[in-house]
């Protein structure tokens, strides 16, 4: 079974880094259709401050999730600083004493990320929000756990479960945030987070599945 060692973590992060980078105008173009068009910009903000900090860094994942998570809480604007904040760094603190990382143990430290924001926002699935590409992109993983796929297999089904449940934001009505006033007008639009939480998780998963052993 191949693995993932934890103390490669820089190519991962840089990944998810330059998928944000090269997204943040379509991440903008999507927010702006139902919310205030900001989410590219500021998820850029943070993301290049991390690669700027830590690009030349060597670290483990799990540090370079603590950190990463970090700066989006303290340094980025609107509401989506502290939500992905929280997932980063709650992720962090499940995996920091790992040397190698499991299907089991990514699906551990994404399932503590989201246990982690929804102490904080009492989204679920359904609410049109990043935990419906989160949630089943860790249901996915757990799946893949249970039946001892291989991590290349494991982490594309974490792949098409998040794409699944950003494109299922769609046709759903916001319950949370800004878009939540529209009522019935935030249906037919994806929902930013969502898509920002794909990019990631799309990221994450094509670099580890670039740095397996």
């Amino acid at each position: 079974m191949s693995t993932f060692k934890n103390e490669k973590g820089n190519p991962v992060l840089m990944k998810m880094v330059n998928a944000i980078h090269e997204n943040k105008d379509y991440l903008g173009e999507v927010d702006g259709l139902i919310g205030d068009g900001d989410h590219g910009m500021n998820m850029n903000k943070g993301f290049m401050l991390f690669g700027k900090q830590y690009g030349d860094k060597s670290f483990t994942f799990a540090e370079g999730l603590s950190n990463l998570g970090n700066i989006l809480f303290s340094q980025i604007g609107g509401s989506m600083g502290p939500i992905y904040g929280t997932i980063f760094m709650d992720s962090a603190d499940e995996g920091m004493e790992l040397e190698e990382i499991t299907v089991k143990d990514l699906a551990d430290m994404l399932a503590a990320g989201l246990a982690g924001l929804q102490e904080i926002v009492e989204a679920q699935v359904g609410d049109k929000t990043l935990v419906d590409t989160l949630s089943p992109a860790v249901d996915a993983l757990k799946d893949a756990a249970s039946a001892g796929l291989d991590f290349v297999e494991a982490l594309e089904n974490m792949k098409a479960a998040a794409k699944k449940g950003m494109e299922s934001t769609k046709d759903m009505v916001a319950k949370f945030g800004r878009s939540s006033r529209l009522g019935e007008r935030s249906r037919g639009v994806l929902d930013a987070g969502s898509v920002s939480c794909c990019i990631i998780l799309i990221a994450m998963a094509d670099g580890i599945a670039e740095n397996l052993d």
